[in-house]
């Protein structure tokens, strides 16, 4: 079955419908997580290089999600033999395919931001 019969299969059924949701968010929620798929859609990065792209996010934090999205096969790690050892994060290709989804996202955000901040919201 192809991904659009998928699609179609699962909006048919609210059960299958809502279980799909629920295993997007456990793969994507969290305040951090979408931030770092956002600056790995550019390339690979080392771990500083994504401590500079995203703000305010700690060392801590930082490390905790780049495991989480690992062990959910959204991003790959790569351990190089070099004096001092490089470590490298790109996404794979189920991470690449959510560049659909943040691209929806940011269009539908533009849009909703507009929408709350037109001048006759703030009259």
């Amino acid at each position: 079955m192809n991904a659009s019969a998928d699609l179609v299969k699962v909006k048919s059924c609210p059960t299958q419908f809502v279980l799909a949701i629920n295993d997007t968010l456990n793969v994507l929620v969290g305040k951090w997580k979408l931030p770092i798929i956002g600056a790995l859609l550019f390339g690979k990065k080392r771990f500083r290089e994504m401590e500079r792209d995203i703000p305010k996010i700690t060392p801590r934090m930082l490390s905790k999600e780049l495991k989480d999205l690992e062990l959910n096969g959204i991003i790959k790690r790569t351990v190089h033999d070099t004096i001092p050892v490089t470590v490298e994060y790109e996404l794979t290709p189920s991470g690449k395919s959510l560049s659909n989804v943040l691209d929806v996202m940011i269009e539908w955000g533009l849009h909703h931001r507009k929408m709350s901040i037109s001048p006759e919201k703030a009259a």
